[in-house]
Formats: structure tokens, sequence, C-alpha cells
């Protein structure tokens, strides 16, 4: 027998709704309280992610060099969206980190979300 198997990453907050909100309004999903309301899930066309309340939540530090990145998500655009797809961040609460347009297929750009994980905004291959 095969037991079928959902991932999703979970991302700690101290406050998951606010987070939620901006990942399912930048994905295009919907959030899905559970019944545990410090964890909301977003769902939607290829999401699976899920925000956790942890009360004594600190941001990571990466892209610091000191330390270390752990997970980031990588949130794939088509060339001629990149830059409409970082006004859109922008303008829901996300912080440019690094966005250099590398100019050409491996174009990268680097933003925090509203409580301070990393992301990368990536042209799609």
């Amino acid at each position: 027998m095969t037991v079928t198997k959902t991932t999703v990453l979970v991302l700690d907050a101290a406050e998951p709704a606010e987070l939620a909100d901006f990942y399912a309004a930048f994905l295009g999903g919907r959030t899905k309280p559970g019944e545990d309301p410090d964890f909301i899930e977003v769902l939607g066309d290829g999401v699976r992610l899920a925000v956790r309340k942890d009360h004594g939540y600190a941001p990571p530090s990466w892209p610091r060099p000191e330390t270390s990145q752990q997970a980031h998500l990588r949130v794939l655009v088509e060339r001629a969206d990149i830059d409409e797809a970082e006004r859109e961040l922008i303008a829901l609460g996300a912080r440019p980190l690094d966005t250099k347009d590398n100019g050409g297929p491996r174009d990268t750009r680097i933003y925090s979300d509203p409580a301070g994980h990393s992301f990368t905004l990536a042209v799609h291959m």
C-alpha cells in the first residue's frame, strides 16, 4: 500500500494571519484557517504553504554572510513579468534585500516578507 503524502512548507511568524494574507495575495491563493487558530494554510494553484504563530518569533538574518540560509521560497515568474511581480511584492509589503537586475535568464531578486523571511523572485526557465 502506498501512503498519499502532501508537503507543506510552514513559516513561523508573530502575526500569522497577516503573513498568510501577504502570500495569498501575491501567489493568487486563499487562506484557510485550521482548527488551531495559530495555524493558517495558503492554498492555490501550485501553492501549499502554511504560517504558524511563534510567540517568540525573531526574523532570520540571512542573507548576511555570517548566518546560514536554512530554507526560503523561490517564486518563479516569466521573464517578461519579473518587473511587474516586483512592483506587486513591494506594494504588498515585501522589503527588497537584493534586487539588482541580473539581465538575463538567471535574473534573481531577493526580498523579505513582512515577517522577515527571505525569498527569491526568479525567472522561470
